[in-house]
């Protein structure tokens, strides 16, 4: 008897296999995702943020635990046969209250003023999110005693819980309130991420909500094959099992890759974008830097330690900025009113916009200031100084006005706007 019972057992464990992998890849990179919005929301505390976090921490440590390698773990430890399943579910249960109070709490984009993308503030808001976490307050311990009433604690079942006990009455009840509350949050979050993408600008942000949306509705795949495949079982009908253990499985890990990458993508986007914006603005610093080494609050970073930059980006980026613009007053009064009206003709000529139009003439002038406090010519007076434009750009434009500026620096057109006004060429 042993052996056929270790070829079972064998078997069981090869079965289970893709469940580990797929569960426990789909967990790790949630809480990789879920550790960087809980740490963006100690940097910049906000209810929204922090929604977000817990949603989709959530579901990530449900995915973890749903592996049946660390099911059958939690089973042993616990002393008590199939509790894995209740924390799954209550697990994907505080996923589905972090997302009905984000459909509440997201600020339709027509609304939206500065940076606002969160607003509980209203009275109107914060008592309906009070009401929708009371009713998951209560729907959590029901499920917990429902789980306990209906004793299925034996056989453990990492893979077909809900169709082995889904005659037993209170388990039926434990099961039809986890889906309940699954499908309402999904449809609730996807209806609202549906009707924001359609009203955002094109880019990552309308991407990542889109996909917020299709994961949602993937996800109710799940849904769908979970209550067919407990009805049949409830039924006595066979045959239907497949719809719990492969079909419903395979539409909750789609749905779960799709809304990660929801959340994910916009952020990492940012994060690529303020990445790029401070190794471009190098150049433009490396020039104010050498005119002035006191601006600087440390050595300049090696090339090396600039191209494996990956942390405090915004913070590294702006310091960046706001030290290049004290550079630029520190040389103001070496600036040739010639390389500005000189800058400004090749521009014209050009036909460049408006923003490259104030970035090549404010690259030409910089450039001409530099070369003319190395040469140890005077300052002028202030009343003779040229006005720069662009220094009056409001902190979401700044930015870009400054990272057009140092990509410019040494371009052809810098180097022919110099030449013109009797300054050097290409640095």
């Amino acid at each position: 008897m042993s052996e056929p019972h270790t070829a079972l057992g064998a078997a069981a464990a090869v079965s289970e296999l893709p469940f580990d992998a797929v569960y426990l890849a789909i967990g790790a990179a949630a809480w990789t995702v879920a550790g960087l919005k809980l740490r963006a929301w100690r940097r910049d505390p906000s209810s929204g943020l922090l929604v977000v976090a817990l949603a989709i921490a959530a579901p990530a440590s449900s995915f973890l635990v749903a592996a049946p390698v660390v099911y059958r773990l939690v089973d042993r430890v616990a002393h008590v046969g199939n509790l894995a399943t209740l924390l799954v579910y209550l697990g994907i249960t505080g996923f589905s209250a972090a997302a009905v109070v984000l459909a509440l709490i997201w600020t339709p984009p027509e609304e939206r003023t500065a940076d606002r993308v969160w607003d509980a503030s209203r009275a109107g808001i914060r008592r309906r999110v009070r009401t929708r976490l009371a009713v998951f307050g209560v729907l959590a311990p029901l499920m917990a005693v429902l789980f306990a009433v209906g004793g299925a604690g034996s056989p453990e079942t990492p893979l077909t819980f809900d169709t082995t006990f889904a005659r037993v009455p209170a388990i039926a009840g434990f099961l039809a309130l986890y889906q309940g509350a699954f499908a309402f949050a999904l449809i609730d979050i996807g209806r609202v991420c549906h009707g924001h993408a359609g009203r955002l600008p094109a880019g990552w942000l309308r991407r990542g909500i889109r996909l917020l949306a299709y994961g949602s509705v993937t996800a109710c795949g799940y849904v769908l094959c979970k209550i067919a495949a407990i009805g049949a079982a409830a039924a006595g009908i066979g045959g239907l099992e497949w719809l719990s253990t492969a079909a419903g499985p395979a539409f909750a890990a789609a749905g779960a890759l799709l809304i990660t990458a929801g959340f994910a993508g916009p952020a990492a986007a940012a994060w690529a974008r303020r990445r790029r914006d401070y190794r471009a603005l190098r150049p433009l610093w490396d020039l104010v830097y050498r005119a002035d080494r006191r601006l600087a609050l440390e050595a300049p970073a090696t090339p090396w330690t600039e191209r494996i930059a990956l942390r405090d980006l915004e913070w590294r980026t702006t310091r960046r900025g706001l030290e290049i613009r004290d550079g630029q007053l520190t040389l103001r009064p070496w600036v040739d009113p010639a390389a500005v009206a000189s800058g400004t003709r090749v521009a014209e000529r050009a036909g460049l916009g408006d923003a490259e139009r104030a970035a090549l003439v404010v690259a030409v002038a910089l450039r001409s200031a530099v070369d003319a406090l190395a040469s140890g010519r005077p300052p002028r007076p202030r009343e003779e100084q040229a006005a720069l434009p662009g220094l009056d750009a409001d902190p979401a434009e700044e930015r870009a006005h400054l990272v057009r500026v140092s990509l410019g620096l040494d371009g052809p057109l810098t180097a022919e706007a110099l030449a013109a006004a009797g300054g050097p060429g290409p640095a």
